[in-house]
């Protein structure tokens, strides 16, 4: 096995160091965050660091990066105050890592990746037509991260659009039945196999495996 020290992790790459320090964590979410500029231009981009805050209220975070370059989309979410969530599925994979490109401000990246903005009325910002499963937010807190200059973005689900199949009857989304793409590293891409659904984890007693739909 090898061993890498902190001054070994100092001196490689930077873009090395990226690779190694992102695929740490796992596989994560692949997540397309649209928004609408000032000018109503449809904002589209990726994050791979969409997690749950809790569910009453219901609350998600997401870590921007540092305003080294101009960030649009949060730009927009500060402007707005709303913003949506689209999961990636393995049918537009290649199109939604291409949102990822530096694009300038007004241009659209729905149009630039053949992706369709779909627009719900009330929602000041577009949903990915393609994803199956996405989400609307309004902003409730951003706060500063100062160990490197990276911000939490915290906004509040609601408006929620889901293939109906895939909720299940006590709550679960088999979000493999949606064919959604995790990320590794920066630039991996993968589908998921499940093992199964387990049963609620009690002291001296052996999980077991239960159906999709629940106990």
């Amino acid at each position: 096995m090898k061993y890498i020290n902190k001054d070994e992790m100092t001196s490689m790459a930077p873009r090395y160091r990226a690779q190694i320090i992102n695929s740490l964590s796992g596989f994560k979410s692949a997540n397309l965050i649209g928004t609408s500029s000032q000018s109503s231009t449809h904002n589209l981009a990726m994050f791979s660091s969409v997690f749950h805050l809790g569910a009453s209220p219901a609350l998600v975070g997401f870590i921007s990066r540092p305003d080294s370059v101009d960030r649009h989309t949060l730009k927009n979410i500060k402007l707005t105050q709303q913003y949506t969530i689209n999961q990636v599925s393995e049918s537009f994979w290649q199109a939604a890592h291409q949102t990822s490109a530096r694009y300038d401000d007004e241009e659209c990246e729905f149009k630039q990746t053949g992706l369709t903005a779909e627009l719900i009325a009330g929602i000041d910002a577009p949903f990915v037509k393609e994803s199956q499963l996405k989400y609307a937010l309004a902003l409730k807190s951003i706060v500063p991260i100062t160990l490197n200059n990276t911000v939490l973005v915290i906004g509040e689900i609601t408006d929620i659009l889901c293939q109906k199949s895939a909720i299940k009857d006590d709550g679960y989304i088999d979000i493999e039945s949606l064919n959604t793409v995790m990320v590794s590293g920066l630039d991996s891409y993968h589908t998921s196999k499940r093992l199964s659904r387990l049963s609620y984890a009690k002291p001296g007693v052996l999980p077991k495996s239960i159906p999709l739909n629940g106990e």
